[in-house]
C-alpha cells in the first residue's frame, strides 16, 4: 500500500516514508496540540490493520507535530460522548479496537514522544513496542481529572511497565510525569535530549526495519501475550470509563478544564 492510499483511507493522520520500509505517522491538529477529534480517534483505531497487511512496511514511527505529542481528547468529541448514546458506543468500540489492533499489528512500532502526551495519543505512545521520550515530555493519563475511570490502556499496561505501586500513584493522583522520570520508573523505553528525539527514534525504526522480519514480529507477538492476558483488566477499565460519561462528574470535569479551574466533584459514588 502506498502513502497516498494511507492518506486517502486515514485523512486525519499524516504519513511519510523517511527511510526504506519505515512508515511515519504524524499526529497533527493545528492549534490544539494534536488533540484527537472524532476523525483522528477513528483513524488511530483502524490504521494498524492496514499496516499489518502492508508488505512494504517493516517498522512504524509515530510522532506528534509542533510542541507536543497529543493533548488528549478533543473537547467537542467529549461533549458529544456525554450527550449522544450513539457517539458514546462508537467511541467505546474505537477505543477498544485501537488497543487491540495496535497490540496485534505484527510490525514493530516506535513512538517519539515530546511535550504533552495524554489520552488516545498516549495510549499509542505507551503501547508502542519501543517508546522514546524527550526530557521535555509531560505524560499525563488525565482520566480522573476529567471525572472518569482510567480506561484506554492504563489498567492493561502501566502495572506491567512501572509496577502496581507507581501505576496507582500516577493514575489516581493524575500527576504529570517528565520524560526522565518516565524512564526512571520504567514507563518508557528510553529518554533522550529534546533535540535528539527524532533522530534516535528514526534510527531505531531503521534498525528494526533492517532486521529479520520474522524474528522481530514473532518476538513481538510472544511478548504481547502478556498484554493479551491483561485483556479482561482493560475491558473492565474501559467499560467503567465509559459508564462515567453518564455520571455527573464528567460534566464538572470537562467544564473545569475548559474554564481552567479546579474541579468541584460531587463526592458521590455507588461503588
Amino acid at each position: 500500500m502506498k502513502i497516498d492510499k494511507y492518506a486517502d483511507s486515514f485523512p486525519a493522520l499524516e504519513f511519510s516514508m523517511p527511510a526504506d520500509r519505515v512508515l511515519e505517522i504524524t499526529l497533527h491538529a493545528e492549534g490544539k496540540l494534536n488533540a484527537a477529534d472524532a476523525d483522528m480517534h477513528r483513524d488511530l483505531a483502524y490504521v494498524w490493520r492496514d499496516i499489518d497487511l502492508d508488505d512494504s512496511v517493516n517498522a512504524v514511527l509515530v510522532k506528534g507535530s509542533g510542541k507536543g505529542f497529543s493533548a488528549g481528547g478533543d473537547f467537542e468529541l467529549i461533549e458529544s460522548m456525554i450527550e449522544d448514546d450513539d457517539t458514546l458506543v462508537r467511541v467505546w468500540k474505537e477505543a477498544r479496537d485501537l488497543v487491540y489492533n495496535l497490540i496485534n499489528c505484527s510490525k514493530p512500532v516506535i513512538s517519539a514522544i515530546h511535550g504533552p502526551a495524554v489520552g488516545a495519543g498516549l495510549a499509542v505512545g505507551l503501547l508502542a513496542d519501543i517508546s522514546i521520550v524527550a526530557k521535555n515530555a509531560r505524560i499525563l493519563d488525565g482520566h480522573v481529572r476529567l471525572g472518569v475511570a482510567a480506561g484506554d490502556h492504563a489498567a492493561m499496561i502501566w502495572p506491567l511497565l512501572c509496577g502496581m505501586a507507581k501505576a496507582k500513584y500516577y493514575l489516581l493522583t493524575n500527576k504529570p510525569i517528565s520524560g526522565e522520570e518516565a524512564e526512571r520508573i520504567g514507563l518508557v523505553s528510553l529518554c533522550v535530549a529534546d533535540d535528539e528525539l527524532y533522530s534516535t527514534a528514526l534510527a531505531t525504526a531503521i534498525e528494526l526495519s533492517n532486521g529479520s522480519p520474522s524474528a522481530i514480529r514473532w518476538t513481538k507477538y510472544a511478548l504481547n501475550n502478556w498484554l493479551r492476558m491483561a485483556g479482561p483488566n482493560f475491558d473492565t477499565s474501559l467499560a467503567l470509563e465509559f459508564m462515567g460519561f453518564r455520571q455527573a462528574d464528567i460534566r464538572e470535569g470537562l467544564a473545569s478544564l475548559k474554564e481552567k479551574r479546579a474541579p468541584k466533584f460531587s463526592g458521590k459514588s455507588s461503588l
